[in-house]
């Protein structure tokens, strides 16, 4: 069985994964196919993740090809997390994974539904829902985009009040309106669009899905789109394990088995365990980046070891979703977050050497300019002990 080591693995990264100076991509476009996803759960971790893949990144080059091209979309996927992908992997991900977390939505809001009485029974429920879903459906094409509140005025029924956690310490309260564009999402009938405010915003419009694709997604048979979305995974990803694979998609371990069983990709020892491989790379000149929070590259593995070494702690929130990270030539060699000025503030968690302290500077100034004056936060996560000691 072929060795490969870890400095081949990271090599591979720099190429695949556009970090490296030769091998940035052209466009946000790019980007995101050769990664299959970016990472969408805090909305600006798609533009600092591009901007770190491209030369003379911007706001508007990303927004164009969100919101006016729409050639990228933001969609629920793998491990119910949101993400932004290409037109092309969209309908690839949504039969093989996004059906799935849809059932499960909809298991759960007929279960919200029947504990707050809006009908007498499981039929009833059901009737309920689907009666509604047709009355959302109807409000967002006739007002072409709105918000969740925005809809919850159209009808009655949408503004209807559901208790989430009903018992629990944590139980909350929440209007169908908000839930229900959840699942119609999952089911890739909406799609959350311009956001209000600004490009960091957590506060999304919604709007059809036929906005993007007028068809609507293409169909895949579902273990066709298991296939295909693990062969995309493991051309940006491989060498990888098979548990890797299982928790970038949320699969079950069948449904690896079954998948890999498929694809036939060629096993390799990444020293003592075995990986998993599809294509050849060629070595890049050392290279540096700032990636941002859940960037999708330190979230595409589950073993983590061979880039991220014993900084885990450090980088890593409480939950387990990676704060913004300082890399060197394929690894991790500290963070970055930004002071109470707004200006970019990198640690180094070991000696990496002048050579690459000068490319890191020559990054953060890089990056700083579509930054501007903004700031970024960390409202979908908690801050990692890096962050609470460079933000001070």
């Amino acid at each position: 069985m072929r060795r490969i080591d870890a400095a081949e693995r990271r090599a591979r990264l720099g190429v695949r994964h556009r970090l490296a100076v030769a091998a940035r991509a052209k466009n946000p476009v790019e980007v995101a196919g050769d990664l299959v996803v970016l990472h969408s759960t805090d909305p600006s971790s798609v533009y600092v993740a591009t901007w770190a893949r491209t030369n003379d990144g911007s706001v508007r080059d990303v927004e164009h090809a969100l919101y006016e091209d729409r050639t990228l979309i933001r969609l629920l996927g793998m491990r119910r997390t949101v993400f932004v992908t290409t037109l092309d992997t969209a309908p690839v991900m949504q039969a093989a994974c996004s059906q799935a977390v849809a059932a499960r939505e909809r298991r759960k809001l007929l279960g919200f539904l029947a504990e707050s009485g809006v009908a007498d029974d499981q039929e009833g429920v059901r009737a309920w829902l689907a009666e509604t879903e047709d009355i959302a459906v109807r409000a967002l094409a006739a007002r072409g985009e709105a918000t969740a509140a925005e809809l919850a005025g159209d009808d009655p029924r949408l503004s209807t009040t559901v208790t989430l956690s009903a018992g629990k310490s944590y139980e909350g309260t929440q209007k169908v309106a908000s839930r229900l564009l959840l699942l119609l999402a999952a089911e890739g009938r909406v799609v959350r669009g311009r956001p209000r405010g600004s490009w960091t915003s957590h506060q999304y419009r919604w709007a059809p899905l036929t906005d993007w694709s007028p068809g609507g997604l293409a169909e895949w048979d579902t273990h066709e789109a298991e296939e295909e979305l693990a062969r995309r995974w493991l051309r940006a990803y491989g060498p990888a394990t098979a548990d890797d694979l299982r928790w970038w998609t949320g699969w079950t371990k069948t449904q690896v088995k079954r998948v890999l069983t498929a694809l036939e990709p060629v096993e390799v020892d990444l020293g003592g365990t075995t990986g998993l491989l599809l294509a050849e790379t060629e070595k890049p000149e050392p290279w540096a980046a700032l990636l941002p929070a859940l960037d999708s590259t330190p979230m595409g593995w589950h073993e983590r070891d061979w880039f991220l070494g014993d900084h885990g702690p450090r980088l890593f929130d409480r939950a387990g979703n990676i704060g913004p990270s300082l890399w060197w030539d394929g690894r991790i060699v500290g963070g970055w977050a930004q002071d109470g000025g707004g200006e970019i503030v990198c640690r180094f968690l070991e000696d990496v050497g002048s050579d690459a302290e000068a490319a890191v500077r020559a990054e953060a100034e890089r990056l700083a300019v579509p930054l501007g004056d903004v700031r970024l936060t960390a409202r979908t996560r908690g801050r990692t002990w890096l962050e609470d000691e460079l933000a001070g």
